[in-house]
C-alpha cells in the first residue's frame, strides 16, 4: 500500500501500546515515558524510522489519553485489576482497527481528545458538605 499506511499502522499500534501501559502504570508521566519508548521501539524493529516516530508519538498519546480515565476510575472506588483488564481489551481493539487504512491516524489524535474531555468534565475538588458542618 505504501508508507502512508504503515506509518498509520504503528501509529494506531503505539497508541494502543499507550493505553495499555497506563493501565498498568496508573500514573501520567511514566505512562506516557515508557509508552512512547515502547511504541518507537516496536515501529524501528518491525518497519523504519517514519513508523518509529509514528509508534512514539501513538504511544505517548494513547497513555496521554488514557491516564485521565485510569485515575477517575481508581478515585471513584474501581479496582486496579478490573481497570487494567477493561482496559487491554479497548487497546486489543484499537490496535486490530489500526489495520484499517488511515484509523491508526485518528486513533492516534482521537484517544488524547476523549482523555482531554475526561478531564474537562472531571469536578473540581471541594469542600462539600463539611462546610456545613458545625463546630
Amino acid at each position: 500500500m505504501g508508507a502512508w499506511y504503515t506509518i498509520g499502522l504503528f501509529a494506531g499500534l503505539g497508541t494502543a501500546v499507550g493505553i495499555a501501559f497506563a493501565a498498568v502504570l496508573r500514573r501520567a508521566v511514566p505512562a506516557i515515558v515508557v509508552a512512547a519508548v515502547a511504541g518507537a521501539l516496536l515501529g524501528a524493529l518491525v518497519e523504519g524510522t517514519g513508523e518509529a516516530v509514528a509508534g512514539g508519538l501513538g504511544g505517548a498519546f494513547g497513555a496521554l489519553g488514557a491516564s485521565p480515565l485510569v485515575a477517575g476510575t481508581l478515585r471513584r472506588g474501581g479496582t486496579r485489576g478490573g481497570t487494567a483488564v477493561l482496559l487491554w481489551i479497548a487497546a486489543a481493539v484499537v490496535a486490530a482497527l489500526a489495520f484499517v487504512p488511515v484509523v491508526g491516524y485518528v486513533e492516534a489524535l482521537a484517544v488524547p481528545a476523549l482523555g482531554l474531555r475526561l478531564r474537562r468534565r472531571a469536578p473540581e475538588r471541594h469542600a462539600g458538605l463539611r462546610t456545613l458542618a458545625k463546630d
